[in-house]
């Protein structure tokens, strides 16, 4: 050993292992510094101020915030831009910019911590990095449409390698969230109403964001899973409200996503703001400890929510014993709570204990060390190679979802001259993004209209007219509209909602939207008590269909809306991102197959709720005035070819099942495995998703498709049926496994 290495601290030995160099710095820390690692409490935005030759400098707030606690355990949003933080291009940090902001930062927290401790760079990634410059993906919703967790890898890699590019280092994904109402405003964020597609989209997110190993690659980022647990059942679709779960409801549904990104290895996953059975989530120990970390063997970070934890006062009377609380429960780390930064004070209290406060303190710079961060302060990285607009596209493309065809309007011959182009969606960019997205250079992305004009055959005839607002009753475009179509060969009518935040929203100290400006029917915050569009798309509707003009209509969507069954043809896009015109336009005039299938149940109204395929299997009564069924069932999607399906084969707890293309184009089908239990411990459900598979085939082209699956727990027969949607698989041939020996 040299002079140089026997004076060189342990934790500052990269050839160390991982535990000794966190045992030997945490060692070495004060009280003080270590609460100072758990504490995520400034805004990243105000961290730093544009200077008139367009460079950076750093605020008083970050020089004060790094004081406090001689250091930074982690900074939120540093790359930050929307309506809520008010970074725009020209005031925040652009793809040109945002390494070298993040390096300056960063060498200001290493030069105010006595022990070189760097802080972590936090980033919403709900779909793509949140910044400005940032590829923009489709949402969750519309990545649940694809069944493709390979394509979803790729795109997530493409993401992370963005973040760490521009010096950020750990990605807030949402992926755990279920859709069981989809009133609630943020249901886009969700993959599904099914927890076994929603488990294979996670272990997808974390492979291509995080990689494999202890250490990170380069271009590889921390994942948060968002939310720990339940969120998704939230009483009447209502935002942060009770979910009223018993333990079978939350193990069945809620938590086999969490516990598929766990098994893959995720970094951290997020405490929702619900609670479960009268406890919080960050309050909850048999959650956090007792399930997560003691039984499922968890070993990264727990963050909780946007100021959670400072909610927990309401039941432990201060934010002082609420930050005890929360850190005995399990949290590593908060994020803009008060209480967290009084954990020096609940330690000396005896409120909670130093080592407790010591495991939290080890496994957030076990991340940091795993991240590199103490050998690679600046983020040297270069860019991700391909273009973010492909990646993109390609997640739009295959998410777009066929759910009628009556008389085969679609795709679009080549030899219709004259398109009417209608509707408040067909022109616009700005609503194909979803929430959290950040604000977007002039001219990016491509609508409907553009799509269709850019890839029609020369001489088609493209007219446009709005014809009607997102939202209200404004119907004074809508004669515009009719005449367009009546002068058409078809018309293509683009309709839905819109979850796009504008300056004048009023936002909750955690960035729901509290007040909702005019066009604003989705996101955080936006919980529906109906499932209707604006009442003008509605009037827009029905005159058009009156012109006799057939009609196919593209919802672009971030939750299911009712829609009648009054059109030709009904496409559905969920929130495609801002190059979704493009993927839709492909589809419609047939240079693309659609090959999605719906990630949840279209109910037929909002009197229905809750409606999905995997309830429990009672006499599930009908109602006297309308159908208890969904009018589109969870996996449902057509092709502009046609699939025929043989007699299902089981050896073991494999299935095999040939799968022919009976038409005359190219497609691509969703064969998907679905388990109805016979004999069982407890009530089963009607059925369960247990494997499904992806498989393109030229017309002729017949295939035998092999699928491995797992039988939940309890289950000792049970019906083995494979099909295209849960409500095929109850007419499926089906074939008996029998475990009992």
């Amino acid at each position: 050993m040299t002079v140089a290495e026997s004076t060189t601290p342990l934790y500052r030995t990269p050839t160390a292992p991982l535990h000794t160099r966190v045992a030997d710095l945490l060692s070495r820390m004060t009280l003080r510094e270590k609460v100072g690692q758990l504490n995520q409490r400034m805004y990243g935005w105000d961290a730093y101020r544009r200077t008139r030759d367009g460079g950076f400098e750093l605020t008083e707030a970050l020089y004060a915030e790094t004081e406090r606690f001689a250091g930074l355990g982690a900074l939120y949003g540093l790359m930050r831009a929307d309506a809520w933080s008010g970074v725009e291009y020209g005031t925040g940090p652009d793809a040109a910019s945002s390494a070298e902001l993040a390096d300056m930062v960063q060498r200001h927290v290493v030069e105010r911590s006595r022990l070189g401790i760097p802080a972590l760079f936090v980033e919403e990634v709900p779909h793509g990095h949140m910044a400005l410059d940032g590829t923009v993906l489709p949402v969750n919703l519309a990545v649940g449409a694809t069944w493709d967790p390979g394509l979803y890898e790729r795109a997530a890699a493409h993401a992370a390698a963005e973040l760490r590019a521009r010096g950020g280092h750990v990605a807030l994904v949402s992926a755990l969230d279920i859709v069981r109402d989809p009133r609630w405003g943020r249901t886009e964020e969700c993959f599904g109403e099914d927890p076994y597609l929603a488990g294979r989209l996670t272990e997808a997110l974390v492979r291509g964001m995080q990689g494999e190993g202890e250490r990170f690659a380069a271009d590889k980022a921390a994942v948060v899973l968002k939310h720990f647990a339940g969120q998704g059942a939230t009483v009447g679709g209502r935002n942060s409200t009770e979910s009223e779960l018993g333990p079978r409801e939350l193990h069945e549904i809620h938590l086999p996503a969490a516990r598929a990104g766990v098994r893959a290895g995720a970094a951290a996953v997020m405490a929702a703001y619900n609670e479960v059975d009268g406890l919080p989530c960050s309050g909850n120990r048999a959650l956090l400890t007792g399930l997560l970390r003691e039984r499922w063997g968890f070993e990264g970070l727990v963050m909780a929510d946007g100021l959670a934890v400072d909610r927990l006062a309401r039941i432990t009377g201060d934010k002082v014993s609420a930050g005890a609380l929360a850190l005995d429960s399990g949290v590593d780390l908060s994020l803009w709570d008060e209480g967290f930064t009084h954990l020096e004070e609940a330690v000396e209290r005896g409120l909670v204990s130093e080592e407790a406060l010591d495991a939290a303190v080890g496994r957030v710079l076990w991340l940091k060390f795993r991240l590199g961060l103490f050998e690679r302060h600046s983020a040297v990285i270069p860019p991700p190679s391909g273009h973010g607009r492909e990646v993109s596209t390609a997640l739009a493309r295959a998410a777009v979802t066929l759910l009628r065809d009556d008389g085969g309007i679609l795709p679009i011959p080549a030899t219709v001259a004259r398109i009417a182009v209608l509707g408040p969606q067909a022109a616009t960019v700005a609503h194909q993004a979803g929430d959290y997205t950040a604000p977007q250079c002039p001219g990016t992305g491509a609508s409907v209209l553009d799509g269709l004009r850019r890839l029609a055959p020369p001489g088609t005839d493209i007219r446009h007219a709005r014809g009607c607002t997102l939202t209200g009753d404004d119907i004074s475009g809508i004669p515009e509209a009719v005449a367009e179509a009546a002068a058409s060969d078809l018309a293509v009518l683009v309709l839905g909602g819109s979850s796009a935040r504008t300056p004048d929203t009023e936002f909750d100290a955690n960035g729901a939207a509290r007040t909702v400006v005019s066009e604003m029917t989705c996101g955080e915050g936006v919980d529906l008590a109906a499932l209707r569009l604006g009442a003008a798309q509605y009037a827009l509707l029905d005159a058009v269909v009156a012109t006799g003009t057939p009609t196919a209509v593209v919802l672009v969507q971030g939750r299911p809306h009712v829609v009648p069954d009054t059109t030709g043809a009904l496409l559905t896009a969920w929130y495609p991102g801002p190059w979704g015109g493009d993927a839709i336009a492909e589809v419609l005039l047939g240079l693309a197959e659609p090959t999605g299938r719906l990630p949840v149940s279209v109910p037929r109204s909002v009197a229905q709720l809750p409606v999905y395929y995997n309830h429990k299997d009672t006499e599930y009564g009908g109602y006297v005035d309308e159908s208890a069924e969904p009018r589109y069932s969870f996996g449902h999607g057509l092709s502009y070819t046609s699939f025929e399906f043989g007699t299902p084969r089981l050896s073991g707890r494999t299935v095999e099942v040939d799968v022919a293309n009976t038409g005359k184009r190219h497609g691509r089908t969703v064969v998907q495995v679905y388990l109805r239990p016979l004999l069982t411990s407890v009530w089963p459900r009607t059925l369960e998703l247990v494997a499904f598979e992806g498989v393109g085939l030229a017309p002729g082209e017949r295939r035998t498709i092999s699928l491995a699956f797992e039988v939940p727990l309890g289950v000792s027969t049970a019906e083995i049926r494979v099909a295209e949607s849960s409500r095929a698989a109850l007419t499926a041939e089906p074939v008996v496994l029998d475990l009992r020996v």
